[in-house]
């Protein structure tokens, strides 16, 4: 396990790492200090990474459980218009705003619900999810159909 070996699989993964630090964070400072906490506690507990999961399964639970405990220890104020990471500035206009409206929705959820929602979205499958979380396949598809619910309710109440 060398650091070459570790900065390839980080680089392969760090959409995983913008994902999780967008549904976490407001400003794009909190962000970057969330990105680099989240790859210093991968880069510190890689030695113990014993490819029983995907490294990409593995890094997801560093990334939330870093999210989540920075994000309790902050307890930030939601702002309600956030900043989208660069990589979607080739959608259009239209599409830009939607996944705006969306992500400010998800910041509406708790934090449990904000992580299952974003490893959904990140097309992980219901088995991945549930191994990554502790919990059942079965229980992540009911926790996955009650925060669409949630979050459709959120975004036709248009709480802007």
């Amino acid at each position: 396990m060398s650091e070459i070996e570790f900065l390839e699989l980080l680089s392969q993964n760090q959409g995983i790492i913008g994902k999780i630090c967008s549904v976490y964070c407001n400003q794009r400072e909190d962000y970057e200090d969330l990105f680099q906490e989240i790859t210093y506690h991968a880069w510190k507990g890689y030695p113990s990474f014993r490819g029983e999961a995907k490294f990409s399964t593995w890094l997801y639970r560093i990334a939330l459980n870093t999210a989540i405990s920075s994000f309790r220890k902050r307890k930030p104020a939601i702002d309600l218009v956030s900043v989208l990471p660069d990589h979607i500035t080739e959608q259009s206009i239209e599409a830009k705003e939607q996944k705006q409206q969306l992500l400010w929705a998800i910041k509406q959820l708790n934090e449990g619900e904000r992580a299952i929602i974003a490893m959904y979205l990140d097309e992980m499958n219901y088995q991945e999810i549930a191994e990554i979380i502790g919990i059942t396949e079965n229980n992540v598809g009911v926790k996955v159909n009650r925060i669409k619910t949630k979050l459709h309710k959120i975004l036709s109440h248009g709480n802007r």
